[in-house]
């Protein structure tokens, strides 16, 4: 079953029993504005967007770690003053060297084991993002990333949570995994297109 909400996530926690989910996959916040310098260059929601202006608060971090069993948390380079230490970080190395952006990004998790790499070239991320609905997030990621994510890191039957939806991604990989999902995106607008890519990928599953 797969359950998205146009909610603060901070509300929606409030509300769950502690280790009410098994995995926890998010992608908060970074703090460096990404989405106020980004947004509106070739994106299908041009308003200038703030969300990306600083971190979430500690309370954050507080709950996450309170409501799920593990966790596996990009942009976590960007906050670690929040988190304990781990071995288990992951890499995505986005198979492009001496461009504009960084080489790949990193995620922290809680999983006492080894780093591990995900490769998947920034050619192949925007050949997904056109079969499945287009670029709708500054920070979309692919729907390839996260399937690794819960084949590497979640067992059958695992519940999902993910406290900033964005595009959807992890939804998409959900669905075609077999994952329970409770997916919250506080931008209305992110959240209409996340709905409207997953209906879509849904209704073209169905048709074959």
């Amino acid at each position: 079953m797969i359950n998205i909400y146009n909610q603060d996530c901070m509300e929606a926690m409030a509300g769950f029993e502690d280790n009410q989910f098994d995995l926890a996959i998010v992608d908060p916040p970074y703090g460096i504005n990404f989405a106020k310098t980004h947004t509106g260059n070739g994106w299908v929601v041009r308003e200038n967007k703030e969300w990306d202006k600083e971190i979430p608060k500690p309370e954050y971090y507080i709950e996450l770690f309170r409501v799920s069993k593990n966790q596996i948390i990009w942009g976590a380079n960007y906050m670690v003053e929040n988190l304990p230490p781990s071995m288990g970080w992951i890499f995505w190395d986005k198979g492009q060297r001496n461009f504009s952006l960084a080489d790949g990004e990193l995620a922290f998790t809680s999983f006492n084991r080894a780093l591990r790499v995900f490769e998947m070239a920034r050619g192949a991320h925007k050949a997904e993002d056109d079969k499945t609905g287009g670029k709708i997030h500054p920070t979309q990621k692919p729907v390839k990333l996260y399937e690794w994510l819960l084949m590497n890191y979640a067992k059958e039957g695992d519940k999902i949570l993910d406290t900033h939806l964005g595009s959807g991604s992890i939804a998409i990989a959900c669905h075609n995994l077999g994952y329970d999902l409770e997916g919250y995106e506080l931008d209305k607008d992110y959240y209409i297109a996340a709905k409207k890519r997953l209906e879509e990928h849904q209704s073209q599953l169905r048709m074959f």
